[in-house]
């Protein structure tokens, strides 16, 4: 098996999005059972012990080459988390993986995620090879439908009543957003 590449840091104006470390496991136990980031999203922890999980997870897509989340953090405070985001589900072979995004709610309506999702984005069109990211949304988190509406993703339907959360069942919205500098040819 081929060595993993040195991890791509990213920066922008604002914020600096670097790999995810062990030191980060309490801000990820923090956001993975806040109430309101675990609302829409598809992954919680109880305790800080089961957060590890999801650190190993981190580690585990980047190594295995199907996928890689990004820390969100500001410059001048690289320890202190406010969010993730990335890819995972990367199939290779079509050129296409799946988007996720967190925020801790006090920086929400900042332009975090606008800022830091078309970055992750060039990278995955430039460096990555991908020619689809696609994103599967609850249908009531309609702030992040506006947002990948915004970043250049085509709302492409939507399968209705097709998962059961904490024993309802919930439609899921399917946005797509295809490389432009890419001919649709492999």
């Amino acid at each position: 098996m081929s060595a993993v590449p040195p991890f791509p840091a990213l920066h922008g104006e604002r914020f600096r999005l670097r790999a995810f470390t062990d030191a980060d496991q309490a801000a990820v136990f923090r956001a993975l059972s806040h109430p309101e980031v675990i609302r829409y999203y598809g992954v919680s922890y109880a305790t800080l012990e089961a957060t590890r999980e999801q650190m190993e997870w981190f580690e585990r897509i980047r190594r295995e080459s199907s996928g890689i989340w990004w820390a969100i953090c500001r410059p001048e405070a690289p320890e202190d988390i406010i969010g993730g985001c990335g890819f995972n589900n990367w199939q290779h072979e079509h050129r296409r993986l799946e988007l996720g995004y967190w925020l801790l709610p006090e920086h929400r309506g900042q332009g975090v995620m606008g800022e830091c999702l078309p970055l992750i984005f060039r990278h995955a069109f430039r460096d990555m090879n991908v020619h689809r990211i696609e994103a599967e949304v609850e249908s009531e988190n309609l702030a992040s439908g506006r947002l990948l509406l915004r970043q250049g993703f085509t709302l492409e339907g939507r399968r209705r009543e097709c998962e059961v959360k904490d024993g309802v069942f919930l439609s899921l919205d399917y946005y797509g957003l295809l490389n432009p500098a890419a001919e649709s040819r492999p």
